[in-house]
């Protein structure tokens, strides 16, 4: 009897820690897994891409949560940049028929609600009216971007950072080289799609792009390692002073 309780008490040991094992490795791998998704975000991101974009009604147009609104958005202005660039109008000329078109509307609302009315009154038409501080608000906001990217400018040429002074630089020159084949508008229209386009893109499949990234960014490192060491070994050395 004894010797069966016993028997029986080491296998419920032996059970025991071999479940403890398996346990223990279990949560260190979904720690290892985490660690390296954490450690594989875009840029080191942490937050989602709706707080980076700023949490508001705007974030929730760029990321499509209302998808009539998103998708009114995005056709007026495809709507604007057809008209500019596919039929030819400029500004003026556009302006002037759209305050055809309303005055023209105003006009036969007020004549026509007089005909159709029982009390043969017209009815007053609609007005619109902008509030005093919309264009306030309009050059503050501006003005604070135009700011903010001058003070990064200056400050990547003030601080001494050679590789970050090269990146900005070939930025530059990369949208130099675009503006070259597109005029500003079209470049503004471009960037405005991307805008409401790959920022729900990457929310979507943001574990694929974050792994396609760093993985395009480690041949990259690997082949400049190549051609750095390539090149330096190229470079004479100068004789040890004995």
């Amino acid at each position: 009897m004894s010797e069966n309780f016993t028997a029986e008490k080491l296998l419920n040991t032996l059970v025991e820690t071999l479940e403890k094992q398996k346990s223990g490795s279990f949560h260190v791998e979904v720690k290892a897994n985490s660690m390296t998704s954490q450690f594989n975000k875009l840029f080191g991101r942490e937050k989602p891409v709706h707080h980076i974009l700023g949490g508001g009604k705007s974030a929730d147009v760029l990321l499509w949560r209302d998808k009539k609104i998103s998708a009114a958005v995005l056709t007026a202005a495809t709507t604007i940049w057809l008209l500019f660039e596919w039929l030819n109008y400029n500004f003026l000329s556009l302006l002037c028929l759209a305050l055809v078109l309303v005055m023209s509307v105003q006009f036969l609302w007020t004549n026509a609600s007089g005909v159709f009315s029982s009390d043969r009154k017209p009815s007053k038409a609609p007005r619109l009216v902008l509030p005093k501080d919309f264009f306030v608000n309009i050059a503050t906001a501006v003005g604070a971007e135009v700011n903010r990217g001058l003070r990064f400018l200056q400050n990547v040429s003030c601080g001494g950072n050679l590789k970050q002074f090269v990146i900005v630089v070939v930025c530059l020159w990369a949208g130099a080289v675009i503006g070259n084949w597109f005029n500003f508008f079209t470049v503004v229209y471009i960037g405005f799609v991307a805008a409401h386009t790959l920022p729900v893109l990457y929310e979507k499949y943001d574990d694929q792009i974050d792994n396609f990234v760093y993985k395009v960014l480690d041949q990259m490192q690997n082949q400049y390692r190549k051609v750095d060491s390539g090149l330096l070994s190229k470079i004479p050395k100068g004789k040890k002073l004995e």
